[in-house]
């Protein structure tokens, strides 16, 4: 464990050095909001709004009292999604979907020897081709995990509408109540700490792979494990140094 954290240290300091050039750092950089990011919105869409869904009816389902207001339904969603549905579980989505593909990536160069080709061409290999990639998802995240928030508060009402568990007045009354705009800035740290946390782990993963194909396989499966892991944990850290 100690000697996998000082290579991991050791990496991250050559990665956040200069880029050797300006111009190509940027065209990876569009390149990557596309990999990481454009390519992810498909599967965080239908997700959240069935996510949305799932806790408007759950909730709904388990108010039971009539002194309870029907509206507790959208102020519960809303909570619900914004705090911990839409930063932590898409983030884990993202650690699976990501995480391989970099892991899988950088592993194949390595083995390939592509990377030990950089290196003798004079290029910093850990800056060209971590850096653009963790820049770009700590952008990149949090604009998915906002879209995120919106189309799971949209399930929601969909499910209120199809169900009639709850009108959808009520729904949006309790959307719009007790809002505090720091849950949402809450959201945000945490969506930028599990992108770093993605990113980094996976490219670590498969920037120190040796072998053949099954070796990367297996970098691809322990980026994932390692990322999904330390989500959890970093959850519970942000969450009581943030809400407590």
């Amino acid at each position: 464990m100690i000697k996998n954290i000082g290579r991991y240290v050791i990496l991250m300091l050559e990665t956040f050095r200069r880029p050797d050039k300006g111009s190509v750092f940027c065209k990876q950089l569009m390149r990557e909001f596309k990999d990481l990011g454009i390519d992810s919105l498909g599967i965080v869409a239908i997700i959240s709004v069935f996510m949305g869904a799932v806790v408007a009816i759950q909730t709904a389902y388990n108010i039971d009292s009539p002194l309870i207001p029907l509206s507790m339904v959208g102020f519960t969603t809303r909570q619900s999604i914004v705090l911990e549905f839409s930063p932590t579980i898409i983030s884990l989505i993202l650690a699976g979907k990501v995480g391989s593909r970099i892991a899988s990536e950088i592993g194949t160069m390595r083995i390939s020897e592509q990377i030990d080709a950089l290196r003798i061409m004079g290029v910093n290999p850990a800056s060209y081709l971590l850096l653009p990639k963790i820049t770009a998802a700590v952008i990149i995240n949090p604009v998915l995990i906002i879209i995120s928030i919106v189309i799971g508060l949209f399930g929601g009402w969909l499910a209120c509408l199809i169900t009639g568990m709850v009108t959808p007045t009520d729904y949006v009354v309790g959307l719009r109540g007790w809002f505090e705009a720091f849950t949402i800035f809450y959201a945000l740290i945490k969506t930028v700490v599990f992108a770093f946390i993605i990113t980094s782990v996976s490219g670590y993963m498969g920037y120190y792979t040796k072998g053949g194909s099954l070796e990367v396989g297996a970098s691809s499966t322990k980026a994932v494990v390692y990322s999904s892991i330390l989500i959890i944990l970093f959850n519970l850290i942000l969450t009581q140094m943030l809400l407590s």
